[in-house]
C-alpha cells in the first residue's frame, strides 16, 4: 500500500461506523466512507464536537449539518495551498490520499533532468496538476466541468503558480486525447483520475468498466518517444489494482519497458495506527 503520510495540514483522526473523523486544518469533520464497516468505540472528543457532520441520506444522497465552519478555507502540503469548501456530495474538493502520487512522479520529475510535458485528464480542482507543475513540468488539466477548472486555477493562484507553464481545458477528456493524436502532440508523462460514472458536457455518458481501457490505449499512443510515466486512479471497489497493472503492462510496458506497479492508497488512522484504503493506482515508469 502506498500511504499519504507526509501531511500536517490534513489527518484521520479516527473511523468508526461507516464514518472518518477528519483534521482539515483547523477544522473537524465527519464524513461518510463505505470502506469503514468495523464497529468501534468513537472515544475522541472530535466526535461530539465537529465543524461539519455530512449525514447519508437511506434514499441517496446526504446533507452537511455546520457547526462554525467557514464557507471556504485552505490548508498546505509542502509548498502547496489547497482552497476548501464543502459541497453537496460530502466532498472538499481534495483527495489527501493522493499525496502517495503527487510525491511519486513529483520525484520522477525533478530527476528528469530535461523539460517534462505532461497530460492530466479527469484533473479536478488540480492537485496532481499543482504538485507536477510545482516539480518543474508543463501541465495540460483536462476537466469536463468549467466550476472545476476555475477552482484549480484558484488552487494555482494561492500556490504561488498562476504564471507557472499549464494549459487548463474544458472538454470531454477521451475526445481531447483524440484531438491531440491529430494534432501530433505528445507528453512525457500521463495522469488520470476517471470516475466510476459520469457525463460529458455534452451529455456523453462514461461507465469505468467500457471505458478505461480504450482510454488507457488512446493515451498510451500520446506519449513521447522518451517517456517518464503513467498513472491511473480508481475509486471504483470493482476494479482491482492488479487490472489497472494488467492495462499498464499490455498497452505501455508492451511498447517503452519499464516497471509496472499496482496497489492500494491510503491515509494513516491517528487513533488506531492503521491505514484506511483510500482506492487504487496503477503505476507505470521507465
Amino acid at each position: 500500500m502506498w500511504i499519504a503520510d507526509h501531511w500536517n495540514d490534513y489527518e484521520v483522526i479516527d473511523c468508526s461506523k461507516g464514518e472518518k473523523l477528519e483534521r482539515w486544518g483547523d477544522f473537524l469533520l465527519i464524513r461518510p466512507d463505505p470502506q469503514v464497516i468495523w464497529d468501534t468505540p468513537k472515544s475522541h472528543r472530535g466526535w461530539k464536537h465537529p465543524n461539519g457532520h455530512y449525514h447519508r441520506s437511506d434514499k441517496g444522497g446526504g446533507q452537511w449539518q455546520f457547526f462554525d465552519l467557514p464557507d471556504q478555507w485552505s490548508i498546505t502540503y509542502h509548498d502547496l495551498t489547497f482552497n476548501l469548501k464543502p459541497f453537496s456530495f460530502k466532498h472538499t474538493g481534495l483527495f489527501p490520499e493522493q499525496a502517495a502520487n503527487w510525491d511519486w512522479f513529483g520525484n520522477l520529475i525533478r530527476s528528469a533532468g530535461r523539460p517534462v510535458k505532461v497530460l492530466n485528464l479527469f484533473a479536478y480542482t488540480g492537485g496532481a496538476t499543482l504538485a507536477a507543475a510545482k516539480a518543474g513540468a508543463m501541465v495540460t488539466h483536462v476537466d469536463a466541468s468549467k466550476g472545476m477548472v476555475t477552482w484549480a486555477k484558484e488552487n494555482a493562484k494561492s500556490s504561488g503558480l498562476e504564471q507557472a507553464p499549464i494549459r487548463w481545458i474544458v472538454d470531454d477528456c477521451v475526445k481531447f486525447a483524440e484531438r491531440e493524436i491529430r494534432r501530433g502532440n505528445c507528453y512525457d508523462g500521463v495522469i488520470m483520475d476517471p470516475p466510476s460514472y459520469g457525463r460529458g458536457p455534452k451529455g456523453e455518458i462514461w461507465k469505468i468498466e467500457d471505458a478505461i481501457h480504450p482510454l488507457v490505449k488512446l493515451c498510451a499512443s500520446l506519449l513521447s518517444d522518451t517517456p517518464l510515466f503513467f498513472l491511473i486512479n480508481s475509486y471504483t471497489t470493482g476494479l482491482a489494482p492488479s487490472v489497472l497493472a494488467y492495462m499498464l503492462s499490455v498497452e505501455v510496458a508492451s511498447r517503452h519497458k519499464g516497471c509496472v506497479a499496482a496497489g492500494e492508497i491510503g491515509l494513516p488512522v491517528t487513533q488506531t495506527h492503521l491505514v484506511l484504503p483510500c482506492g487504487s493506482s496503477g503505476r507505470w515508469n521507465l
